[in-house]
């Protein structure tokens, strides 16, 4: 029987974080896309905290007039800005079941743009 794409998404998003594990070295930086927004946070799984989030509704994102894709890369600089102002520069990155294309990959660029390695 074939999955939904919820579904599909739930298995990818498993085995994922499986895998990765974020500390404070080196924290998650978890992605999630809806529809209208993106959101990037990162994560230090061993202390199970938030260290800091960035979405595309910060007043900073959502007032520039421009596609989501270009709202995704201004979010992943953001992250980046952030994440280095608190002295993280290294991150594993989870694409939280998404296919790495579109927003997810822009993102990505944007934040390894900003500085941030993975």
């Amino acid at each position: 029987m074939a999955l939904n794409k919820q579904e599909r998404r739930t298995k990818i998003k498993l085995k994922l974080r499986k895998k990765l594990k974020g500390s404070a070295s080196a924290p998650r930086l978890n992605v999630y896309r809806s529809n209208a927004e993106i959101y990037a946070q990162l994560v230090d799984d061993k202390a199970g905290k938030t260290l800091l989030a960035v979405g595309s509704n910060d007043k900073s994102v959502a007032s520039a007039k421009v596609t989501k894709i270009e709202k995704a890369k201004l979010v992943g600089k953001l992250v980046a800005e952030k994440a280095l102002a608190t002295g993280i520069n290294e991150v594993v990155f989870d694409r939280n079941g998404f296919l790495y294309h579109g927003r997810i990959k822009s993102l990505a660029e944007g934040a390894r743009e900003g500085g941030l390695k993975f």
